[in-house]
Order: C-alpha cells, then sequence, then structure tokens
C-alpha cells in the first residue's frame, strides 16, 4: 500500500511537470529522456511481468535535474500552481492525487482535453483512465470533480455566449438544473453538443442560444444524454 501511495505521488508529480514543461514531448528533451518511456509510464502500461510501469528512482532524479527541483521533489505532494510547496493530503482517492481536497485556496485540478466524440460517451471511456497518447492535461481554475473534461467549443450555435474555440470545462457529477449549459449526446449521433437546458414543470429542453439557429428549441427524449454540466468557460482570444 505504501509503495502505491509512492507511485501516485510520483505519477501525480509527473502530470505536473509535463504541464510545466508545455508537453510529455517538451519534458522528455530537457530532462533527456525517451519519450515513449514517459507514455507508457504515464498510461501505466504493463512491464514484462504484467505490472504497471512507474516513476523509478533512477527517472525521479533525472525529472527533478532537469527541471530544476530538488532532490525528493517527486516524492512529495505538490499544487499545481505552486510547485515548491510540500504540502502534504489525507486524501486516499485512487482515481487520482491531482483531484485531492487540499486545504489550499488556488489549487487547481488537470483535466483532459477530449474530443466532443469522446465526450459523448465520456463515462465509459473515463472507467480506463489511461488516456491516448499526447492528451493534454489543463488546470481547471475552480473546484471540479475528477471525473471533469474539457471542450473546444465548435460552430455558432451557441453564440453570443460561447464562440468557435473557447475553452469549457464540464463536470458530470453535477445535477444539471434550468439554465445550466450541458454536453449532450444523441443516441444516434456521432458528436455531442452543447445547449442550454430548460426545465418547465416536468418537461425538458434544449436551447440553443444563436437566435438564427433552425430548431432553436428541442425536446428532451428517451433518445438524448446528459454528459454533464459547463462549470467554467475561457474565450478564445
Amino acid at each position: 500500500m505504501k509503495r502505491r501511495r509512492e507511485q501516485q505521488i510520483r505519477l501525480h508529480n509527473l502530470e505536473l511537470l509535463v504541464h510545466e514543461a508545455g508537453s510529455a514531448a517538451q519534458l522528455a528533451r530537457l530532462v533527456r529522456t525517451n519519450s515513449s518511456y514517459l507514455s507508457q509510464i504515464r498510461h501505466r502500461m504493463p512491464t514484462p511481468r504484467g505490472t504497471p510501469r512507474g516513476v523509478g528512482d533512477q527517472l525521479a532524479a533525472k525529472l527533478e535535474r532537469g527541471m530544476g527541483k530538488p532532490e525528493g521533489w517527486m516524492d512529495h505532494p505538490h499544487l499545481a500552481d505552486n510547485p515548491e510547496s510540500t504540502e502534504d493530503s489525507t486524501q486516499h482517492d485512487e482515481d487520482s492525487l491531482v483531484t485531492e481536497k487540499r486545504q489550499h485556496s488556488n489549487f487547481r485540478s488537470l483535466h483532459p482535453l477530449i474530443s466532443w466524440v469522446q465526450a459523448g460517451d465520456w463515462s465509459a471511456l473515463a472507467k480506463g483512465r489511461a488516456m491516448p497518447h499526447g492528451t493534454a492535461l489543463i488546470p481547471c481554475p475552480i473546484k471540479c470533480s475528477v471525473k471533469s473534461f474539457v471542450l473546444h467549443t465548435q460552430g455558432a450555435s451557441m453564440e453570443p455566449k460561447f464562440h468557435d474555440g473557447d475553452m469549457i470545462f464540464v463536470d458530470p457529477k453535477v445535477e444539471p438544473e434550468h439554465g445550466h449549459y450541458v454536453i449532450v449526446r444523441f443516441k444516434d449521433a456521432t458528436e455531442a453538443i452543447l445547449r442550454q437546458l430548460i426545465v418547465e414543470g416536468e418537461r425538458r429542453y434544449l436551447k440553443a442560444l444563436n437566435p438564427d439557429w433552425p430548431e432553436r428549441i428541442i425536446e428532451i427524449t428517451e433518445t438524448a444524454t446528459i454528459c454533464g454540466v459547463v462549470v467554467f468557460k475561457g474565450e478564445a482570444m
């Protein structure tokens, strides 16, 4: 159990270094290691013995030296926006140390930037945990659940509130309520869509904000599944 805890901390810190370097490939160049090796560790690929790959002592030391961290940095939990902090955590959720509930108000968790196709089936994909190589991890400016994900908005259906290319953080754990902006998947559709949820009595509707959009309001039926609620938006520049 102790060894697993140590690996969780190192894997969490590896993701912080990837974010700090800008990408996994850039981190590999900075610390002079193989990028495919880092990918195997990040995605917990099995060793020949069948155990998940982890951050060994040699790699931990190389990451610390290459990124200018003090010796032992990889073995202590750190805040996403304050890497030098050594504040410990009491959270034992095995989903991810990234989403620990620390007593630090400016802690920001990291969440994957995914496609609209993936968003429609995120509940199933998230159970696998390992994301495709090169998946960007984005820090959420506000508190959100471990299951949250990030999307780039597309199209003009939700203008003027949302513009093409805006970044939105979506939390599947938030209960959708009237007025919320939600990600919805329709049974026969390839991609999910973004709409505003309208609740009137026992009936629920999806609204496109663009006044020129065809079928601006449609009623939710059994063919539609709400995949999550938008909890934060960042505008494209």
